[in-house]
């Protein structure tokens, strides 16, 4: 399982958009300059990563399934 590409790459893509997430957190938090220029931007790409990982990770679980792998 460990070892599967699709898995390595729904956990990195997860990963991402954790770091995406914090960095938008952390920018509202403080305020400022960064927040007004950027808030609108990481969520909108926040969405979009968080859309591909749920894509890999529904291609992962239908690979799994179809080769009947546990």
């Amino acid at each position: 399982m460990f070892k599967d590409p699709v898995f390595l790459i729904a956990t990195i893509g997860c990963f991402i958009v954790l770091a995406i997430l914090a960095i938008g957190i952390g920018g509202f938090a403080k305020g400022g300059e960064f927040n007004r220029k950027y808030a609108n931007k990481l969520m909108r790409l926040r969405i979009i990563a968080q859309a591909l990982a749920v894509l890999v990770i529904v291609v992962f679980a239908w690979a799994r399934s179809r080769t009947g792998a546990p």
